[in-house]
């Protein structure tokens, strides 16, 4: 598992934790679908992530 603002920041979507924090609290990143506003939701390899239209499977980063 790995938590939500981490996840950004390893697929270049935010060079920096603080970046990541203000997409989550802004209602930027979507998980599964829904607005995740908790930066360290944990995140499971079948979870998907959308980002500015961008879409990652957790499973095809991490593992």
């Amino acid at each position: 598992m790995i938590q939500l603002n981490q996840f950004l920041k390893l697929v270049g979507i935010a060079p920096t934790g603080g970046q990541a924090k203000l997409m989550i609290i802004d209602g930027n990143v979507k998980v599964n679908g829904t607005i995740e506003t908790r930066r360290r939701r944990q995140l499971l390899s079948t979870d998907q992530v959308t980002v500015a239209g961008k879409t990652f499977k957790v499973g095809d980063v991490i593992e």
